[in-house]
């Protein structure tokens, strides 16, 4: 890419843990963490973060072993994750938002050994009720530090951190006992056998299936993509100040943490997304660069009473994919903040989260309308998804992706491994893209998110774009519904913006008049809440809610 500096650029890849122990050796007095009504220094941190290592190793975690982290975003998640590392433990990182028998398919799935959690209960969580759902035989268990659950075979601990004291859970006190019988000494030695591409973490996408897939990522992976994103796309400096309110469980929120945390800067963060914390946060922090890529969050933000007298004048840069959200949203950032340089991205978990992104080289416009370009050693193709062959610059096809990023597979699923890496180690997304002369991509859609109406091929994102730009609607997803004339016809879920009024049929009038017929909404269902993943729609959810309304099959 023109006026990227490739020979400037330098490898630095390490272990997780690593990771921090370097920031803390140059910043051991700096913030590090920042979460609503909590801070921590480096030198906090570190301190933690070896007491919990200490603690699970003494409770028997060892080398290799599968850990599940069902925590809030905050900053017991982030040193638990540290602590993990340094123990040469694969993180699994748990949706908060599970529930009993998401919990339970990842805890038989992944092999976890142990699952860490807490005691908080609130409107948004209460993780023992929802534990001891997913393992009827939790609270009947004789000895916690040795369950023997019926539905995950491998589970031998539950440690809940806080006050409580939970049948069937190791308790906070009975974890600080345990550690303290583990020097330090003898944790930095297993410390420094973890190895570069030793996997550091599973998550588990979320895709368009009932189950999620674990994508097995590297330290190598996870450390080098943050690294080369913060220090050599955007620019981070020892000063950054980088906020997400996204949840950390997210392969997005952990690089925007993972950056700061490589240049010694300062992670802002919250445990749930709160429109007015948001605002508040970005003001009174001084952020500097802010991580958020979800439209439902900006349009949040843009309608709160505190989004006009909000002081955005510290933040130099944003991440947020422009390109797929009403030309509103990205208007409102340019009347707030003209100063601030925008960037689009393009990723997914089994590449680390970036593929692509923009940076200060490009032209500042591209940011509202492109997803940016490659990250320096990483690879994009567009090509025919049926004959592999590479496409025209501006033709779309399926994207591609070859690079020291991608992930090492699925856990315990050769077959979709296989299916999804090749031979030569391109990685088959699935995605429609298509790249444009300044060699940045632009998405289109899911190929599996393709309808087939009358014999025409239909993107169901075309339709979405198109039904977002009517005032009525903040969200549209549209999906396909079997039809025995057709094959299959759309629908639409619409979230409605509060700023206008319409009715289904409106809304059908309105995008008759902009795309062809056969690519028109039949049905259209007005929602409130989305069934999420960690970060995205589950639309699969979606077509069974309406397939059992019509009374409809496959």
């Amino acid at each position: 890419m023109r006026g990227e500096n490739y020979a400037g650029i330098r490898i630095d890849a390490t272990t997780l843990g690593d990771l921090l122990l370097k920031a803390w050796d140059r910043f051991p007095h700096k913030e590090a963490l920042v979460f609503p009504g909590e801070r921590k220094t480096y030198d906090e941190v570190v301190k933690s973060v070896l007491h919990r290592a200490r603690g699970l190793h003494a409770l028997g975690v060892k080398p290799g072993d599968h850990i599940g982290i069902l925590l809030p975003s905050s900053i017991e998640f982030v040193e638990t994750l540290f602590a993990s590392a340094i123990c040469g433990a694969v993180s699994v990182l748990m949706n908060a938002r599970f529930k009993a028998p998401e919990m339970a398919y990842v805890a038989e799935n992944a092999d976890l050994v142990a699952i860490v959690t807490n005691d908080l209960v609130s409107e948004h969580v209460d993780f023992a009720s929802r534990l001891n759902e997913a393992f009827p035989d939790l609270a009947g268990s004789s000895d916690p530090q040795a369950l023997a659950l019926a539905n995950a075979p491998e589970l031998r601990r539950i440690i809940q951190f806080g006050g409580s004291k939970v049948p069937g859970f190791v308790d906070q006190r009975t974890f600080d006992a345990a550690a303290a019988t583990i020097s330090e000494d003898q944790i930095h030695r297993i410390r420094l056998g973890v190895r570069v591409r030793d996997t550091a973490m599973i998550l588990y996408t979320s895709g368009t299936s009932a189950h999620p897939k674990g994508c097995l990522l590297s330290h190598e992976a996870f450390v080098r993509e943050a690294g080369n994103l913060a220090r050599n796309r955007w620019a981070f400096t020892e000063d950054e100040r980088a906020w997400s309110p996204l949840p950390l469980f997210h392969v997005a929120a952990m690089l925007a943490m993972l950056g700061a945390v490589d240049v010694g800067g300062t992670f802002i963060g919250q445990p749930h997304f709160d429109a007015g914390e948001s605002l508040r946060q970005i003001a009174d922090e001084r952020v500097t660069m802010m991580f958020l890529p979800f439209v439902t969050f900006h349009q949040a933000m843009i309608a709160h009473p505190d989004w006009a007298r909000t002081d955005m004048s510290s933040v130099r840069l944003q991440n947020s994919c422009f390109a797929f959200m009403p030309d509103r949203v990205g208007q409102a950032y340019r009347d707030k903040a003209p100063g601030m340089l925008q960037v689009g991205t393009f990723g997914m978990t089994e590449a680390s989260g970036i593929v692509t992104t923009g940076g200060y080289t490009m032209d500042p416009e591209m940011g509202f309308t492109r997803l940016g370009f490659p990250l320096a050693g990483i690879e994009v193709r567009v090509v025919d998804l049926e004959t592999g062959i590479d496409l025209p610059l501006g033709e779309r096809g399926e994207v591609l992706i070859r690079g020291y990023n991608l992930f090492d597979g699925y856990y315990k699923d050769p077959v979709k491994t296989a299916e999804a890496l090749d031979p030569e180690g391109w990685y088959h997304s699935g995605d429609i893209g298509s790249l444009d002369e300044a060699g940045h991509l632009m998405f289109h859609g899911r190929f599996k998110d393709m309808l087939k109406v009358g014999g025409e091929n239909v993107a169901a994102a075309e339709v979405e774009a198109v039904l977002a730009t009517h005032p009525a609607v903040r969200l549209a997803q549209v999906i396909g519904l079997p039809d025995e004339r057709l094959a299959e016809i759309p629908a639409a879920f619409i979230e409605p913006s509060g700023e206008a009024e319409a009715d289904p049929e409106e809304l059908i009038a309105y995008t008759k008049a902009r795309l062809a017929s056969f690519k028109v909404p039949r049905h259209i269902r007005f929602i409130d809440e989305w069934p999420m993943s960690a970060s995205k729609i589950q639309k699969f959810k979606l077509r069974t809610q309406l397939m059992n309304e019509l009374g409809l099959s496959d």
